[in-house]
């Protein structure tokens, strides 16, 4: 069975920063972020998605989480989703 992996990033609705990861299950993820499981995010949720990309491999998803995690890919990012940011 093929594998993908996910981009995704999720908005704390707690102090409504961004939070940029991969997995190849993501509404798994979400859940372990949203139970306090993921160290990083502990103390920021809840979450809630607002973007999320697929790959069919490891290593694009990794390559494509640096980038996105950079000043270009954060602007890239509020860009892509400027219409949900102003709701």
């Amino acid at each position: 069975m093929k594998s993908y992996y996910y981009i995704y990033v999720l908005k704390s609705l707690r102090d409504g920063m961004f939070y940029t990861g991969y997995t190849n299950n993501i509404n798994r993820r979400l859940a372990e972020h949203n139970k306090g499981i993921v160290i990083s995010t502990k103390n920021r949720n809840p979450f809630k998605l607002v973007y999320w990309e697929g790959c069919l491999n490891k290593q694009d998803a990794t390559v494509r989480e640096k980038y996105l995690k950079t000043a270009w890919g954060k602007r890239y990012i509020k860009n892509r989703i400027k219409n949900y940011l102003q709701i």
